[in-house]
């Protein structure tokens, strides 16, 4: 099992996890406050009793992800992963800002139907809301000096695997950018899609169902997408570009019909509205971003990436280099070593 082995891998890892600490301690005394906090048994059909739940599940999950996102993004050195954790972080902090008028608006409507005290939880668990974007700000900016410094650490480590040649570092920089959009992609997908399914009300059984199996199939395909770059498979890859193609028809789908559509239908989005819209532009971006990166790594396949990604001990000489063809060398027997 990887475990940080420098003084800025750990100072990353440590700093990840006691943001995640800190910010699930808070959640969890928001989220057993309101449990607490309820005049009577509120109806399950009220949507704000599921709005609150519902956030605190998604902000939580989002920091145990990013725990495992930084562990994954050290053991394989990959520096493109570090940056994306700092914009990760970044996006989580804008939900942050969000979660505090959201869960507002919900505790105001269920005060107003008498299932709630407003004024009195909302003294107790307003600070709460309040110090967690300033913790996260203050984290981000400290992943941001540490990822500074882990670029320099990591970017020897990608030399020696794949050596001095420019255009052979550019097609695994682009390599590394699509892995860790993938990884993102995961995050966002479940969170929207999660909040969509309990929170918004009056979606017919046949949307429900649609959208869930969606889930499911959008969620093996990333897992494929991976697979298939990985293998530089030309057909997988055009598959799995029209699926992003798709998805991102359905999340712009989503969006309008959020804001263009009948006034009852408009109400039935109105409890996570602010934070489905978030996502979903989020979720927009990351896909343009995906889409265009899917693109070129499909144009680098044949080039010589392949074998090192797909290296075998045995490809490793006495010493413990690897050998390769020099794919930028002025003939095509010369060889080289990566130390």
């Amino acid at each position: 099992m990887y475990l940080p082995n420098t003084k800025w891998t750990w100072s990353f890892f440590l700093a990840a996890l006691a943001q995640g600490i800190i910010a699930l301690s808070l959640e969890a005394y928001v989220f057993g406050k309101y449990q607490t906090g309820q005049r009577i048994n509120v109806p399950p059909d009220v949507p704000e009793t599921r709005t609150i739940p519902t956030y605190l599940a998604v902000f939580m999950f989002g920091f145990i992800y990013e725990i495992l996102l930084v562990w994954d993004a050290l053991r394989m050195k990959n520096t493109i992963q570090v940056i994306g954790i700092v914009l990760y972080n970044a996006g989580i902090l804008l939900y942050a800002g969000i979660q505090y008028d959201q869960i507002d608006d919900a505790i105001k409507e269920l005060d107003r139907k008498l299932f709630f005290d407003h004024p009195a939880f909302w003294f107790e668990i307003k600070p709460m809301l309040i110090a967690l974007p300033i913790l996260m700000g203050v984290f981000t900016f400290i992943f941001a000096f540490i990822a500074w410094r882990l670029y320099d650490e990591f970017a020897w480590s990608i030399y020696k695997h794949i050596s001095a040649d420019l255009r052979m570092k550019r097609r695994y920089l682009n390599y590394q950018i699509y892995i860790a959009l993938l990884k993102f992609d995961f995050f966002f997908f479940l969170a929207f899609t999660i909040q969509f399914l309990v929170v918004v009300d009056n979606t017919t059984e046949v949307e429900q169902g649609l959208t869930a199996a969606a889930l499911v199939v959008t969620f093996c395909l990333l897992f494929a997408a991976a697979w298939w770059v990985r293998r530089e498979s030309i057909v997988g890859m055009i598959i799995i570009i029209v699926v992003y193609f798709i998805a991102l028809a359905y999340f712009l789908f989503k969006l309008i019909r959020m804001y263009i559509t009948d006034e009852a239908r408009q109400k039935d989005y109105m409890p996570a509205r602010k934070s489905l819209t978030s996502f979903a532009v989020l979720t927009i971006a990351l896909l343009l971003v995906t889409i265009v990166i899917a693109c070129i790594c499909t144009h680098n396949f044949n080039k010589g990436l392949k074998q090192h990604l797909n290296e075998k001990k045995g490809d490793r000489n006495k010493n413990g280099a690897v050998e390769m063809p020099y794919v930028s060398g002025p003939s095509s027997g010369q060889r080289m070593e990566i130390d």
